[in-house]
C-alpha cells in the first residue's frame, strides 16, 4: 500500500507506529530510507557468515518483519530460533503475517525490546530502531546485547546518523530531501513528516555509536555500509 499519510494528516502528533503506518510502513521505509534494500540484503549475507547452529536471532523492533525474514531465508545453520520483537501491536499483527509460510522457528513477542532478555544469541539486529529509543537508555541495551551474544556474536545496527562538519550535515540533508521528492513525496508530505518525526527519531554520529560498542565490550567494530546520512554498523564479541 502507498504511503500517503502526511497528505491526509491535519492535526500534527509526534510520530507513532499504529496502524495507519503498519499499512504503509514498507513503502514508506523503501522511498525515504536510501539503501534500505541494501541494508536487508547484507543481513541476509552476514548470517551465512556470523550465524551459529544452535542459536538465537533477535531482531529488536521487527516492524513488519523483513529483517527477520532476511534472517531465515538466508540461513545454513542449524537450530536457530528467529525471535522478532516490536513494541507496536498493529506492526506484530503485520509481522506474523510477513513471516509466516516464508520462514521457520520464529515466534513475534509484542514488547518493549529493553525488556527482552537476550540468551544464546549469535546475531541481533537492530535496523532502524536505536534511534527512537531515549538517548540515555542506548548505552544500557548495547550492553544488554553483548552480554546475551556468544563468543564471535554480532550486533548489526543501521540509523540515521548527523554529522559534526556544518557543510557536511547541510549537503547530506539536500541530498536526502532531493531522494524523497525523487520517490514521489510532496513538499508537503516532506515538511509534515519531519515535523511529525522531529522529537521522536534523535539521531547520533557515527563515533558516538563506536564509543558504545567498545564501553559494551565488542572486540570489533566497523561501518560496513552507509548511503547519504543512513549507515549500518557491525559488532562482533
Amino acid at each position: 500500500m502507498r504511503d500517503d499519510i502526511f497528505l491526509k494528516k491535519n492535526d500534527l502528533v509526534d510520530f507513532t507506529f499504529d496502524a495507519s503506518v503498519a499499512n504503509v510502513f514498507d513503502d514508506m521505509v523503501r522511498r525515504s530510507v536510501p539503501g534500505y534494500q541494501s541494508m536487508i540484503e547484507m543481513i541476509g549475507l552476514m548470517v551465512k557468515t556470523y550465524g551459529q547452529n544452535n542459536t538465537n536471532y533477535y531482531d529488536l523492533g521487527a516492524s513488519t518483519g523483513a529483517t527477520a525474514i532476511a534472517l531465515g531465508i538466508n540461513n545454513p545453520h542449524k537450530n536457530n530460533h528467529i525471535i522478532a520483537v516490536d513494541n507496536s501491536i498493529e506492526m506484530t499483527k503485520k509481522c506474523v503475517k510477513n513471516m509466516t509460510h516464508k520462514i521457520e522457528n520464529f515466534e513475534v513477542i509484542c514488547a518493549d525490546i529493553e525488556d527482552i532478555a537476550i540468551q544464546n544469541a549469535s546475531m541481533v539486529v537492530l535496523n532502524l530502531t536505536l534511534q527512537f529509543i531515549k538517548p540515555e537508555q542506548r548505552q544500557s541495551l548495547i550492553n544488554t546485547i553483548y552480554q546475551g551474544l556468544n563468543k564471535g556474536g554480532v550486533l548489526i545496527l543501521s540509523d540515521k546518523i548527523h554529522f559534526n562538519d556544518v557543510q557536511k550535515q547541510t549537503e547530506t540533508t539536500k541530498l536526502h530531501l532531493d531522494f524523497k521528492r525523487a520517490n514521489g513525496y510532496s513538499e508537503l508530505e516532506i515538511a509534515a513528516k519531519r515535523q511529525s518525526i522531529e522529537n521522536v527519531l534523535i539521531t547520533d554520529n557515527e563515533q558516538t555509536h563506536f564509543e558504545r560498542f567498545q564501553t559494551a565490550g565488542f572486540s570489533q567494530s566497523f561501518c560496513h555500509f552507509q548511503c547519504l546520512n543512513f549507515a549500518a554498523f557491525l559488532a562482533i564479541k
